[in-house]
């Protein structure tokens, strides 16, 4: 059969179509993505706002019994708004999950919701997020929930209760098959109205039962997970917590010692791709703890005091702090030394109430978003530039701030 110039010219084009389709891999449609998206609590309002950080256009409002802080969850899918007034924690699926495949890492992007689940104690404020749970701190309550976010995705409950002996402004956190909980002093005088102070920490085996006798830690108050270790803020210095096996975690107290001046850590931050902690010393100082040093503490002085900090999880060594000028500081943590400042905002003062409309950051990728109440602003700061790149306007008093994403193959 004898063919024209056209039919060999289609007969080439379906062949040229056929070898790139055998060509190419399965799933070529699958497009390399970075997404990142914005959850910001307001401060006037029970609402917590999601923002798709690339467009700045809003992706949801989610109302609330009532003010919230809010904690992102170790992987990111789940956000948690803590609601001490209302008696309430209510999660929020963020629409994002990135999972780990060897070679690549895949990432699946949907809308964020509100989940159905929510917990319900006398005065909650501390939420632990470590591996795929939240730890959940109910201070009237003297309890704490361990909740697994898998089922929690899934509209389901999966809740362990711990209990913290009595009624105190505490924390909780879980290592391997052992939890960590703070001890109240169940016998000092307090008002009617107010908890007991903290004295220690204790650990419990899986069953609850005690393991080992209590470990002081005056004042116990700050917590965070770098590497494999726990640490937490004490009176007398920062109690670690190493693993110890079956046996159950090691504590060690490391004190402050005679060379810092008189004042305590009562927040850490832990460090992600290096073993170390930044914890305050006080309103304009701060320290940089290396676990394994001989001399554990570096300590950072401050222009004037400290609003809000965060680390940087990808840049190891990057820690950033907004000061109440309205300063951005980029701290380099291996040496302890402030490299870059820009100013930000206008000052925000720490005097008056604790709760008073200031501003907080979260770090997202390549930038800082920073929140400025009065305003109605999320300010985008770059950090390679280490200055202001866009603002992204928000409805109400922007607030608390967690940014959550990643990068990965969209399928």
């Amino acid at each position: 059969m004898r063919r024209t110039r056209e039919g060999w010219k289609k007969i080439a084009l379906a062949s040229t179509a056929v070898f790139w389709l055998a060509a190419s891999p399965a799933g070529a449609d699958n497009a390399e993505r970075e997404v990142w998206r914005l959850f910001v609590a307001d401060h006037t309002a029970p609402v917590v706002r999601a923002i798709d950080l690339e467009t700045g256009t809003g992706l949801g409002n989610f109302d609330l019994k009532g003010f919230a802080a809010l904690t992102a969850s170790a992987s990111g899918r789940t956000v948690f708004a803590v609601q001490t007034e209302a008696d309430m924690v209510q999660a929020i699926s963020t629409g994002i999950a990135v999972s780990d495949h060897g070679e690549h890492r895949d990432v699946d992007i949907k809308a964020p919701e509100m989940l159905p689940v929510s917990f319900e104690g006398r005065r909650p404020v501390h939420a632990v997020p470590h591996d795929d749970r939240m730890i959940l701190f109910f201070d009237r309550e003297g309890r704490a929930d361990v909740v697994g976010e898998d089922a929690l995705l899934e509209g389901k409950t999966d809740i362990r209760a711990v209990d913290a002996t009595a009624p105190h402004h505490g924390v909780a956190v879980t290592m391997g098959r052992h939890t960590l909980v703070s001890v109240p002093a169940t016998k000092a005088e307090v008002k009617p109205d107010e908890l007991p102070p903290r004295l220690g920490l204790r650990v419990l085996d899986e069953s609850g039962k005690q393991v080992g006798d209590v470990t002081p830690c005056t004042a116990l108050h700050g917590e965070a997970l770098s590497a494999r270790l726990v640490a937490f803020g004490c009176e007398e210095g920062v109690l670690l917590a190493r693993p110890g096996g079956s046996a159950g975690p090691k504590l060690e107290m490391l004190p402050y010692g005679g060379a810092l001046p008189k004042s305590k850590v009562t927040t850490l931050l832990g460090g992600k791709s290096m073993q170390f902690f930044l914890g305050n010393f006080g309103e304009d100082k701060l320290v940089v703890i290396d676990p394994d040093a001989e001399e554990p503490y570096r300590l950072v002085e401050l222009p004037t005091r400290r609003v809000d900090f965060a680390l940087d999880p990808a840049r190891a060594k990057n820690a950033y702090i907004l000061t109440e000028d309205g300063d951005l500081h980029l701290l380099n943590v291996l040496n302890g030394s402030i490299v870059g400042t820009v100013r930000v905002t206008e000052p925000y003062s720490k005097d008056g109430h604790w709760r008073d409309p200031r501003p907080r950051l979260a770090v997202a990728g390549d930038v800082i978003a920073i929140t400025d109440p009065r305003h109605s602003l999320v300010r985008i700061i770059d950090i390679e530039t280490f200055s202001e790149s866009r603002t992204i306007p928000v409805e109400g008093m922007t607030f608390a701030i967690v940014a959550v994403g990643g990068s990965g193959i969209d399928h």
